[in-house]
């Protein structure tokens, strides 16, 4: 998902609004999550941008993107750019001091 999402709308409340977009981005990821995994990897992990723009989005993690959401309602921004993709990967064993 590569959307530059716009905080105006003609009928709705910016507060509805931004409970719509927070509510696409949550089905979006429900809906990723929930596709079948390659054999070989444990999770679905999201790269993550956000930005006023494309070209100003840096890396943020997947539980900010409501903050970075919210961020930009209260900064009165016209739109915001977000960025989430999905890719597999595996997760790391760490050694267990304990279990010697």
């Amino acid at each position: 998902m590569k959307k530059t999402i716009a905080l105006t709308h003609p009928k709705l409340t910016l507060d509805r609004l931004v409970d719509s977009i927070k509510h696409d981005v949550k089905k979006y990821i429900k809906r990723e999550r929930n596709k079948q995994l390659p054999s070989d990897q444990d999770y679905w992990d999201f790269d993550c941008k956000y930005g006023t723009s494309e070209s100003e989005a840096a890396s943020i993690h997947l539980s900010e993107i409501n903050k970075s959401i919210d961020t930009a309602a209260k900064q009165e921004l016209e739109s915001f750019y977000l960025e989430i993709l999905v890719k597999p990967a595996k997760r790391l064993i760490k050694d267990d001091p304990w279990s010697s």
